[in-house]
């Protein structure tokens, strides 16, 4: 891993919150810091070349601050050569149910950008359009069973051909690691000025099977870096 280009991007990426306020920076500069499927994202290209992508449950809105960033340092020449070119977006759409983040993302992204549109709405009932790669980052686990199942068939018939959908999700059968990931998720989501959700966690092979059914092709790996977690990522490409 490149220390020195990630800390580069988060600086860059982070910058973009300066105006939408001290909770909204600070937040930015966490995630994109300490997350390594922030890092993975770039460094393995993980999206693929999506040009349109679409973030469920997107918060307010970094991934699309750090697509950016890397696509803009990329241009300017301060890019690493190992790793892949970023692609050039062109669509970055979020949809986020909570009032505060969208808000926080309008601040952050200006309400006519070119590239970036966050709006408020439920990701089980908007219609996904036909973007080239969907992302769901620690948000499925929020939806009931029965709406989980809907909506990623949804996603399935959304996606093109070779097209990419991205997730984490907490291993429900990963024992005492489990219990201390779904403490921290709650923390991080009370922090945020939100109520405490209830979950609904499912095991790693329970995903797996869903998602191949649905007719992906899945790859998983670890995605808690130092920490004591059970986040697993799952790279699910459209066969």
């Amino acid at each position: 891993m490149n220390s020195a280009a990630i800390q580069q991007l988060v600086d860059h990426a982070s910058g973009r919150f300066a105006h939408a306020g001290q909770f909204a920076y600070h937040y930015a500069r966490g995630k994109l810091g300490h997350d390594t499927l922030f890092h993975e994202i770039v460094r393995t290209g993980l999206l693929g070349d999506a040009g349109r992508v679409l973030d469920l449950g997107s918060g307010q809105g970094s991934l699309f601050a750090w697509l950016l960033s890397a696509r803009e340092l990329a241009d300017a020449g301060q890019w690493p050569a190992e790793w892949p070119q970023p692609e050039r977006h062109t669509q970055l759409q979020g949809i986020e149910l909570m009032a505060r983040d969208v808000e926080r993302a309008r601040r952050a992204f200006g309400t006519d950008h070119p590239v970036v549109c966050i709006e408020q709405g439920d990701m089980t009932e908007v219609a996904l359009g036909r973007p080239d790669a969907i992302t769901i980052l620690d948000a499925l686990h929020y939806v009931d069973p029965a709406r989980q199942r809907a909506l990623l068939g949804r996603i399935r018939d959304a996606l093109p051909r070779g097209g990419v959908f991205l997730t984490r999700i907490g291993d429900a059968d990963a024992g005492w690691r489990f219990h201390v990931c779904n403490g921290v998720d709650r923390a991080v989501t009370y922090a945020r000025g939100h109520r405490l959700p209830r979950l609904y966690c499912r095991g790693l092979a329970d995903w797996r099977g869903e998602l191949e059914h649905l007719g992906f092709a899945v790859e998983h790996r670890d995605m808690n870096g130092r920490k004591p977690f059970a986040n697993v990522m799952l790279h699910c490409r459209v066969r």
